[in-house]
């Protein structure tokens, strides 16, 4: 798989991601708090406050990865060590998803960890 197809794949996880944590947290809304100015908040509560977090916390390390990615792919560097980069930022982010949703505590630390290696993986790759 090509350096750039993580990158998609990544961008499909974050959309997915972005989906389920928006629906969980619908239910502890009203539909009129959605079409409103939103100048109360109405936060999630357990797995739908999970989600939230989750995402908030893959958008932290999204631009990361794909900025490292596309400096690779840009500079035709594109080689194992990329392909490693990408391949376990990504599956490390699909893993975290279902842990974090679970609460299960050292694992998901675990498959964060493995995404950011990942990512610097992919920071050494550009050099």
């Amino acid at each position: 798989m090509t350096d750039i197809m993580w990158l998609v794949i990544a961008v499909i996880l974050g959309m997915v991601h972005l989906g389920i944590a928006a629906q969980m947290a619908q239910k502890y809304r009203t539909p009129a708090w959605g079409f409103g100015p939103r100048d109360t908040p109405m936060e999630p509560q357990g797995v739908a406050a999970r989600m939230q977090r989750g995402y908030r916390n893959f958008m932290e390390t999204f631009p990361l990865f794909a900025a490292a990615l596309i400096a690779v792919v840009i500079q035709s560097k594109s080689g194992t060590l990329s392909h490693w980069g990408a391949a376990l930022y990504v599956v490390a982010r699909i893993v975290y998803v279902p842990l974090y949703a679970m609460g299960i505590p050292y694992i998901r630390t675990l498959a964060w960890v493995v995404s950011v290696i990942g990512i610097v993986l992919l920071i050494i790759a550009a050099f």
